[in-house]
């Protein structure tokens, strides 16, 4: 029952008390983000266990999970939903030690950050969540991180996966069923059959049905439930509510889906920007363009790459920004996962040369091979030149990137100078009209 003088959003009202649904401790976010990161285009990943759902989260469990992830060089995405489950300064610490982790040890992947109370407006009363996201964050690899506001309302929870058994106080629910239905304390032979077989119902909530097998069970609870839901609109209300509360989702995982999907279809270079959501029905907050702005561009230069909804188009991600908007070089997320790719797949070839003789021969084969492998990254778009040699240039050798020294120690170094490609936010349109000639 909703206490006297709450600000807390009334579920629903019965014999003029109003309600509300409060979720109980244990809250788990990662089974539904996984699920809502596959929808998106997603594809294998890394799991990381920190604990199980007996477990409440934990911020230093969480840490503990990235620094796992040092010894694995595969992952390119570093998500952690659960942060938002923390309180806003435990998030912060998590979200800075995965940024400690991308820029600083690892230098070959990103972090997506979720947005602390990012389901509400920013004129909350409770605060503005982007601007105390913006000041506890910190100025640290802003470059290999990248944030999204709102949440958002998706379609993961299903009304087939909820019933009785998802509300923690079932003695509250009876006392509310028996009220609405207008079931009598007692029930005897003198009783309406259909209110008994109501009653029978309700009070079927809290019985216990460990001497059925676990298909019994299922089948049992399954008819209960639409028996509830048929004769007891409330209870249906009450479903519908939380399904709309476990849907509201951070959106960092989507995200990563539409990244693994941009990748696979267009090339890391494209933006993942502009692109439709799926499972996905509205943000959490309709965000104006005057909103956007301040989003896109701060003093601070910590960009939030906005989710929005247009009509006749869905709900899209509009924004391909980097938190380190101040940086002509790495303010977009295309440009610093372009230069990841690239420098993680030289480095990767070149480790087959260890051992050669550090000579011109070498130098030529190596000077070759990533002169042919950036020309199929430029055929493809993902550098910027009319020609070849407009999009990349490749140094190596005795003179150009070593020294005598440098030989001697064992030291092969290859420079490689790339023009990546940018993407268009703004799009400059001008008319000219004919006039009519007397």
């Amino acid at each position: 029952e909703k206490a006297a003088g709450s600000n807390a959003e009334t579920e629903f009202s019965l014999a003029g008390k109003e309600y509300v649904l409060n979720q109980t401790a244990g809250k788990n976010l990662l089974y539904n983000s996984m699920l809502l990161f596959f929808q998106n285009g997603g594809g294998p990943c890394y799991v990381v266990s920190v604990g199980d759902f007996n477990d409440d989260i934990d911020a230093d469990k969480l840490q503990k999970g990235i620094d796992l992830l040092v010894k694995e060089q595969e992952p390119t995405m570093l998500v952690i939903p659960e942060t938002v489950l923390l309180d806003e300064q435990n998030s912060i610490s998590v979200q800075q030690a995965a940024l400690a982790h991308c820029g600083g040890k690892m230098k070959n992947r990103v972090a997506i950050l979720d947005i602390w109370g990012g389901d509400k407006d920013r004129q909350d009363p409770a605060g503005d969540c982007i601007e105390n996201f913006r000041s506890a964050l910190g100025i640290n690899y802003l470059d290999y991180a990248m944030a999204y506001y709102p949440w958002v309302n998706t379609t993961i929870v299903q009304d087939k996966e909820l019933g009785y058994e998802n509300i923690a106080n079932q003695d509250v629910l009876q006392n509310l069923l028996r009220t609405e239905i207008g079931i009598p304390d007692e029930v005897d032979g003198t009783t309406p059959a259909k209110v008994a077989q109501q009653a029978q119902a309700v009070n079927d909530i809290t019985s216990s049905w460990d001497d059925k097998s676990d298909e019994e069970t299922y089948a049992v609870k399954s008819l209960l439930n639409k028996s509830l839901i048929a004769m007891s609109p409330l209870f249906g209300n009450i479903l519908g509510s939380i399904k709309e509360k476990l849907n509201l989702l951070p959106p960092a995982a989507a995200m990563a889906g539409v990244y693994t999907m941009v990748d696979n279809s267009r090339g890391v270079w494209k933006a993942p920007a502009n692109v439709s959501l799926s499972a996905v029905v509205s943000p959490a907050v309709n965000i104006t363009h005057d909103e956007q702005e301040d989003l896109n561009v701060s003093i601070q230069g910590k960009s939030i790459n906005a989710i929005r909804t247009f009509i006749g188009e869905g709900t899209l991600v509009w924004g391909a920004r980097t938190l380190d908007g101040n940086s002509l070089d790495w303010r977009y997320i295309n440009v610093r996962r372009t230069m990841i790719m690239l420098e993680e797949s030289i480095r990767l070839a070149t480790k087959a040369y260890v051992f050669e003789p550090n000579d011109a021969n070498t130098w030529v084969t190596i000077r070759s091979m990533v002169r042919n492998f950036l020309t199929g990254i430029w055929k493809r778009g993902g550098l910027a030149g009319a020609v070849p040699d407009d999009a990349f240039v490749v140094h190596v050798g005795l003179g150009e990137t070593m020294t005598s020294e440098d030989i001697l120690e064992g030291i092969l170094r290859v420079t490689v100078l790339v023009a990546i490609s940018r993407p268009a936010e703004f799009i400059e349109i001008t008319f000219q009209q004919q006039m009519q000639k007397s």
